[in-house]
């Protein structure tokens, strides 16, 4: 089984930056598309930003040029670079992978376990 295992988050003032990582281990696997995705309390988990294996992005719209995407696939590692943050972004921030396993030869969404990250006005 892949573990995603997301780093970074914390408390930061409104306008400050935060970058998360999230890196994938295990054995056996490669990895498709990334993403992170967010859920502020009472909310529905939504999608922030998405990397394709090839390095195309896509952002919701309330973080486009505030955040960024990036991938290093050497280290099967995604990060976001959340900058000009609001207290709106508060929220808990999952990492998501599209997983091949190469021992069962199927694909599968994994998640990670949730980082907090908080942003105070």
């Amino acid at each position: 089984q892949v573990q995603l295992v997301e780093s970074g988050g914390g408390l930061v003032q409104a306008g400050g930056s935060l970058r998360l990582s999230c890196a994938a281990s295990g054995s056996a696997f490669s990895i498709a598309a990334m993403g992170w995705y967010r859920q502020a309390p009472g909310k529905q988990r939504e999608l922030v930003a998405a990397i394709t294996g090839g390095g195309s992005t896509n952002y919701a719209t309330p973080v486009k040029g505030r955040f960024t995407i990036s991938r290093d696939n050497a280290k099967n590692t995604v990060y976001l670079l959340m900058n000009s943050l609001k207290p709106e972004d508060t929220a808990v921030y999952y990492c998501n992978a599209d997983i091949w396993n190469s021992d069962t030869e199927g694909w599968y969404a994994g998640w990670g376990q949730g980082i907090q990250v908080t942003v105070s006005s």
